[in-house]
């Protein structure tokens, strides 16, 4: 019995439903730095600015559609004869969206609130309000449930595990040189499970294959190679 596909996606996959990728070249967050938006100091210092840019990606996520790079990833998950992991380093639902199950979301979900409190999760309103109440403890500790810079990324333990019991690594739409997402290809390499990088373009990391071009093309070409093998 073969092992299955750990698949990483980053901001590469969804770039063609039209949600931007993290930063621009010239270090911005939809204009804003990330350090004034994605820190837990930002939320303390500057709640409302906060609670309005996620409020603002939500409504793109809402607004977006899954492309075909993602309904091609979850007809993988569905009729390959292993497992096949997501992992995505993406706040949007368009995985799941597309059929995808079990999607492992290492950064947080803007659909998600999280209580600062008690650490209660519930789904987040469209527009949600500095000070809004945590329907567990009624604490006004309501947050967007976002892994932000400085914090610790979700489901390390269970990530570690799907990787070690794969037997293919693949970095999709992100370059893996960050860590901890870099300490995944790695591991990857050292336990000798073979690795491959799908993106727009090389990254200059080293991978035992890459295929260059964009998503909605690379994925479903390389999924349909696979479930032909």
């Amino acid at each position: 019995m073969r092992g299955g596909i750990f698949i990483l996606s980053g901001a590469g996959l969804s770039a063609e439903s039209g949600l931007k990728t993290f930063r621009a070249e010239d270090g911005l967050w939809e204009d804003h730095r990330v350090e004034d938006v994605a820190t837990p100091e930002a939320f303390v210092r500057d709640p409302a600015l906060v609670q309005r840019f996620y409020n603002a990606r939500r409504a793109g996520v809402a607004a977006a559609h899954p492309n075909a790079a993602h309904v091609a990833l979850a007809h993988l998950q569905a009729t390959y004869d292993a497992p096949v992991h997501l992992v995505t380093q993406n706040i949007d639902d368009l995985l799941e969206r597309a059929g995808a199950t079990d999607v492992i979301h290492m950064h947080g979900e803007v659909t998600s609130a999280l209580c600062g409190a008690c650490g209660h999760r519930w789904p987040a309103p469209v527009e949600m309000a500095v000070g809004a109440c945590c329907p567990a403890c009624d604490a006004p500790t309501a947050r967007p449930d976002i892994v932000w810079f400085g914090e610790i990324p979700y489901h390390m333990d269970r990530i570690h595990a799907a990787l070690e019991a794969s037997d293919l690594f693949v970095a999709l739409g992100t370059s893996g040189n960050v860590y901890p997402a870099a300490g995944f290809r790695q591991l990857a390499q050292q336990s000798g499970i073979r690795t491959l990088e799908l993106n727009l373009a090389a990254s200059g990391v080293p991978f035992d294959e890459v295929r260059e071009g964009a998503a909605s093309d690379v994925v479903p070409a390389w999924v349909a190679e696979v479930l032909a093998s």
